[in-house]
């Protein structure tokens, strides 16, 4: 045998003792992750069946309930979800998780009344705080690579718009998350979801695209609507006292940025086939707009409006609310657009209430 082939037999030797080692230590590692899983999921949750192999761990029929008061049965439900071990996790305090897959899932989220986004409240919440049985026993943290989602279904409860919580459906979910440490969240998240909003008349499109310093309440996205039933939006949209929607899509193209709590979010906004309720009367308006100009414009731009608007604002402000600046910035780039004077229109609303509270007056000799 030459030199040369030795050579070759001790580097594919060496190689194949390495791959055995790794396949160990995967193995190991898996074994490991079952009993940490299993700890972690809770009594909250129910599991149809874990199954280990050599370099991954499947969890099969999953379900976690919501807690008392969830809008949702369910905070989170997979037919079949995949979690592949990092080795380097072995040498570590922390819990590494390179790639969890959940196929075919369901995953509820809850936008509070103060506006804090709650998910999976049983996992993050409750490890986060020490919960119950937990104050003597130190939580651990798991750093995960990605979570891919699959052909899922995500409800987004929203009750700072209306009560009971609103409710969106996003359906044919395909979805990233990329470096996520739990429960301290700390660190940059990256987010990638592509969907299907249902309406009520029709279906539309989601993409959002970005980053999340979730921590830090620091990040960059960019969110992408297209032809979106308006009903689906309409608390959002316009006061309940305002001219409700008939019919009509919702196109928008929004990046929003946030720096130390600080909200800057130019968009562009077009709204097509738009058909007003009849209710309202003579001062009836949608969005701060007069409901007649509306309906004119629509009328001479073949049923179609097109507008820009920035979000901005401090989200520590208690007086900043999200909804109201998101349908007021909305409704001023629809009334200059239209050629609307906002501040007029406030006064000539004015003017005409005093002049019916004089003719009243008048009527009734006061």
């Amino acid at each position: 045998m030459t030199r040369h082939k030795r050579w070759g037999f001790i580097v594919l030797a060496a190689f194949a003792v390495l791959a055995v080692v790794v396949m160990i230590g995967l193995h190991f590692a898996t074994q490991l992750l079952k009993s940490k899983v299993e700890q972690a999921l809770g009594a909250d949750s129910e599991i149809g069946e874990i199954t280990v192999g050599w370099t991954a761990l499947e969890i099969h029929q999953l379900r976690i309930k919501g807690p008392p008061g969830w809008p949702a049965p369910d905070t989170l439900r997979a037919q079949r979800i995949v979690i592949v071990p990092d080795l380097i996790g072995l040498l570590s305090s922390k819990i590494r998780v390179h790639r969890i897959i959940i196929d075919e899932g369901y995953i509820s989220v809850l936008r509070a009344r103060d506006g804090r986004l709650r998910l999976l409240p049983s996992l993050i919440e409750t490890h986060a705080k020490g919960g119950a049985g937990q104050n003597d026993v130190a939580v651990p943290i798991v750093a995960i690579g990605t979570i891919e989602l699959r052909d899922s279904v995500l409800e987004f409860f929203d009750a700072t718009v209306r009560q009971p919580p609103h409710k969106l459906r996003l359906e044919q979910l395909q979805a990233e998350v990329g470096s996520l440490q739990v429960p301290d969240l700390s660190g940059r998240t990256k987010i990638k979801i592509d969907g299907v909003i249902k309406g009520v008349q029709r279906d539309g499109t989601l993409t959002i695209d970005g980053w999340t310093e979730l921590a830090d309440k620091n990040s960059e996205i960019s969110t992408h609507l297209q032809h979106v039933d308006m009903k689906a939006f309409e608390p959002y949209l316009i006061k309940a006292s305002e001219t409700g929607v008939r019919r009509g899509t919702l196109d928008l193209d929004l990046k929003s940025t946030v720096r130390k709590n600080n909200l800057n979010a130019p968009g562009d906004l077009t709204l097509s086939d738009l058909e007003l309720e009849s209710s309202g009367g003579a001062f009836a308006t949608f969005m701060g707009v007069p409901r007649n100009a509306i309906i004119s414009a629509l009328k001479n731009s073949k049923n179609q409006i097109t507008v820009h608007f920035t979000l901005e604002g401090n989200l520590n402000d208690p007086h900043f609310s999200l909804n109201e600046n998101l349908a007021m910035r909305m409704g001023s780039g629809i009334a200059s657009t239209l050629g609307v004077s906002i501040e007029g229109l406030a006064r000539g609303v004015g003017n005409a209430a005093h002049g019916v509270g004089s003719t009243v007056r008048k009527l009734f000799g006061s």
